[in-house]
């Protein structure tokens, strides 16, 4: 199961059971954001990057990463992609497998060599120097897609190159495929983050205080969190509309779903953080704080998390049923995991119904009965119909290594 995906639709699952539980809705923890992003002004991307946005997207993220810590200078996703590229036809797949290989070894080099988690040395290195790491990571963010959306990968650059001319596919020639508009995007994302907060914050952390790419291996999920910082759980966002997409409900509930799947405490969260790379903007809220706007008041934090999990052991939460059979048990076990409200208190938020001189009061404030007919559109969906002519794919999970990485081998497809 994946985080991502069961966030994705109001149908599944998870999302159902979120939007149950989050009585406020995102728009209080949206104000919040607006309020700490004060400035308009955004680094744009330039013509060459296109539809490569979300690599350049995650060449930043892991650049970012590395400025706190190079204990994992290859992330695990780029691992992974790697290695399953050797199963792509016979000579092409082991081919790229093969320059990949090098790229993972040349990468895990330059950054030690580099220093990039020195707090003695600013962010950033010379010009020349990010460019050439630049390279690597966007070459590795292509690997990537080969981990998360096997169609994806083949519209890579990486993968028509290679199968172009496998024989003349080296890394010498891989890194020479992303443009140059898609470097300076990274390379000026990192230069604006040397001179806000991000920095700022870097320069009072240490090295053994930061885990780059936190996973939640105790949860039946997948996810991979962007950056923990001392106790401060962080994502970055390289969107070009920070109001309409920095913090969606999409992101919100993403940054919950973090801090519910880590049950044993292992990063001990006690502040949630949003940086916007293309503004140079650090939001960030106490858990406390993050919960409250939200309008989690049904249940604590504690009793939250062991909840999700019973939903995460109980079915497939990260997906729209398929049939009525998925359906009916989704519904008994989102109805068996509901909170119990006492008498005399709001079913929406439960708090304390307010006195009434006439009729009893079902809500407690005008919010909360608008509130409430959203819950039940969304706890009870259309009738279920069958799909007309497309099967269910089935996933083919490799088996995941010690570090706990599973790779679904089939794209699911969007319903």
């Amino acid at each position: 199961m994946s985080l991502t995906s069961g966030l994705h639709s109001p149908r599944t699952p998870l999302r159902r059971f979120l939007d149950r539980e989050l009585s406020a809705g995102p728009r209080p923890l949206r104000e919040s954001f607006r309020a700490q992003h004060p400035t308009a002004n955004l680094l744009l991307p330039g013509p060459g990057v296109g539809t490569e946005a979300g690599n350049v997207g995650t060449a930043i993220d892991q650049r970012l990463r590395l400025a706190f810590t190079t204990a994992a200078p290859v992330d695990l996703a780029t691992e992974a992609g790697i290695d399953l590229t050797g199963g792509i036809g016979r000579g092409t797949g082991l081919r790229m497998r093969a320059v990949g290989n090098e790229l993972a070894a040349r990468l895990a080099e330059t950054v030690h060599r580099l220093d990039l988690d020195n707090r003695a040395l600013s962010m950033d290195r010379a010009h020349d120097e990010e460019e050439d790491l630049v390279r690597m990571l966007l070459a590795g963010a292509w690997y990537q897609v080969m981990a998360r959306n096997q169609y994806g990968f083949t519209y890579t650059p990486l993968y028509l190159t290679a199968m172009e001319n496998p024989a003349g596919f080296t890394l010498d020639r891989l890194l020479q495929l992303p443009n140059q508009d898609m470097v300076d995007d990274v390379v000026h994302q990192l230069y604006l983050a040397t001179t806000g907060p991000l920095e700022a914050l870097r320069a009072r952390t240490q090295a053994q205080d930061c885990t780059g790419g936190p996973t939640f291996p105790g949860a039946n999920i997948t996810a991979d969190a962007d950056l923990v910082v001392d106790g401060l759980l962080l994502d970055f966002k390289s969107t070009k509309h920070p109001f309409a997409r920095g913090l969606s409900q999409q992101t919100a509930n993403q940054l919950l779903g973090y801090l519910l799947l880590d049950t044993a405490d292992r990063y001990r969260i006690d502040t949630l953080g949003l940086y916007l790379t293309r503004s140079g903007v650090l939001a960030s809220w106490t858990v406390e704080e993050y919960l409250d706007l939200l309008g989690t008041c049904r249940r604590n934090l504690a009793v939250l998390r062991t909840v999700v999990a019973e939903l995460l052991a109980g079915c497939q939460a990260d997906a729209i049923p398929w049939n009525q059979e998925e359906e009916d048990l989704a519904h008994e076990l989102l109805e068996r995991l509901a909170p119990v409200i006492a008498a005399g208190h709001c079913p929406v938020c439960a708090q304390p119904l307010p006195d009434s001189a006439g009729h009893p009061r079902v809500y407690c404030s005008r919010w909360c009965t608008v509130r409430a007919a959203t819950i039940r559109r969304r706890q009870s969906p259309a009738a279920w119909r069958p799909a007309a002519t497309v099967p269910r794919p089935q996933k083919e999970v490799v088996d995941p290594p010690e570090d706990g990485v599973v790779v679904s081998l089939t794209p699911r497809f969007r319903r």
